[in-house]
This record gives structure tokens, sequence and C-alpha cells, in this order.
């Protein structure tokens, strides 16, 4: 008899993609949550729905008794978490695992700047109260930047003739694939509440870490600091987004780089 599968929402995306196979590997059934209808991979169920409208939704969990919670974006969080736990408190799923942001609950979100620049702090936080007060069993980490992330924000930047950095602002990038392999383990475990922070291995300047970037691309351009104002900006500057005390990723942002420069060579 095939055992429940588990709901991967957000499956196809960056996070998403790299805890199905760990899933997988665990011997799991495993179905992926997607908008668009797609050809699944070997194993994978594919169901198709909009978490944003909860459109196909109670399909999508019928049957999951644990729902791993990756879809996710600047805005619009608590609406896709209302609609998603709505579904699975109707299918009695006994477990919803939740990435969320580091500093979620730190940076406030308060006003027009802040909500054009930093929203996804206050979507993410929406989405964990959704969560918690959902009456479902429920596990929720918090994660810093992926390197993915902070990657094509670098590399927009690189292609102005003067950069432009928020003073202040530091980052502690992790690779996401550390953080599909914690996600993965807490699905297959007990339910644990808001569980400890994950993140990468070393606290860096936003103009560092374009620095490395600048040299591994060969590239030289002027880096100009610039003051953002407003709260959120402010908690930032105080590191509000960092975890210190839990450096868990192994991955830096240097072999990151290198890695991105081997496999652009390689196509070459």
């Amino acid at each position: 008899m095939a055992s429940p599968p588990i709901l991967v929402t957000g499956g196809t995306g960056t996070l998403g993609r790299l805890v199905v196979p760990r899933l997988l590997d665990a011997g799991c059934d495993v179905r992926v949550l997607s908008r668009r209808t797609r050809e699944p991979r070997a194993g994978v169920e594919l169901a198709t729905g909009d978490l944003a409208t909860g459109e196909g939704i109670d399909a999508a969990v019928e049957g999951a008794e644990i729902i791993v919670h990756c879809a996710g974006g600047p805005r619009g969080d608590g609406d896709k978490a209302r609609h998603l736990v709505q579904a699975a408190s109707r299918a009695g799923a006994r477990h919803l695992v939740f990435i969320s942001v580091v500093g979620s609950d730190r940076v406030p979100v308060t006003s027009r700047i802040d909500r054009a620049m930093f929203g996804y702090f206050a979507s993410k936080l929406a989405a964990e109260q959704v969560i918690a007060g959902s009456g479902l069993p429920w596990t929720t980490l918090r994660a810093t930047q992926f390197h993915d992330l902070l990657f094509l924000t670098v590399r927009q930047l690189a292609k102005l003739p003067v950069i432009p950095v928020p003073a202040g602002f530091r980052f502690q990038p992790i690779d996401p694939a550390e953080v599909a392999a914690r996600l993965a383990d807490l699905a297959l475990s007990p339910p644990a509440g808001l569980v400890p922070d994950l993140a990468g291995p070393r606290v860096e300047e936003m103009a560092t870490l374009l620095r490395g970037y600048l040299r591994a691309h060969g590239k030289h351009r002027p880096i100009v600091p610039v003051h953002i104002p407003g709260n959120a900006a402010r908690a930032l500057r105080a590191g509000a987004n960092l975890a210190p005390d839990h450096p868990a990723g192994g991955r830096t942002w240097e072999e990151f780089l290198a890695t991105q420069a081997w496999a652009r060579s390689s196509t070459t």
C-alpha cells in the first residue's frame, strides 16, 4: 500500500526543487504543487493550483499528511498561507513545515518606503502568524539570504557604471541546498514550532559581496554607499536580518561564486 504523499508547494522553485529529491531519497512519495502544468520528474506527482486564489488547493492537499510550504514571494504570503491551511485543515494534514526568513519579526515594515523595499519580511511574518494560529501541527524554519538570490541582485547592480550600495547593510548568505536538507529533515520529524534559525557561515558587508562578484567576473566598478531611510533599513543596519549565533551553513559566498564561474566556463 502506497504511503501518503508529502506535498511540496513551490516544488519547482529555487528551494522546493532541492527539497523534492531529498524527500525522494528518503523513500517518500512526493507531490509538487505548481501554478502551471509541467512534465513531472520521475517519481513525483504533479498538482496544479494557485495559492494566491485558492484554486485547486483542496485537490492538491488531499491525502497529504505532511506539507512543506516553500511557495512565496515579496508580497501576499499571508493570503497564500491562509488558503493552504484552510485546505490542509479540511484534509486532516498532521504537519505543516514552513520556510521563513531571519528578521521577519525584527524588521518593521511601516512606511511606504519600507513596504516597497522590504515588504518581503512583512509578507513572511504574516504567513508565519497564519500558520501558527491555524490549529495545525507546524514547524517554521527561518533562514538567511540564499546565495542564488543575492547573486541575482549583485549581477544586476554590476551592470551599472557606478554601483550604489546600501550603507551598513550586512548579509549572511547560505546555500539553499543546506536549507533544503534541513527542511527535509524537519518534514520527517515531529512538529516543533519555531526552530532555531539557519544561517550562512559568514556575516559580510554588501559591498564585500559585490567586490567578490566583480573579482570573480574580472570587472571593475566604483561602489558608492547610499543611505536608505526608514525603520526597516535602520533595522537591517542593526543586523536584524542576521543570525550570527547560528552559522550552520558551510558553503561560503566565495565558494559559491567559484562554482558559478566554473559553470560559466564549462558552457563556453
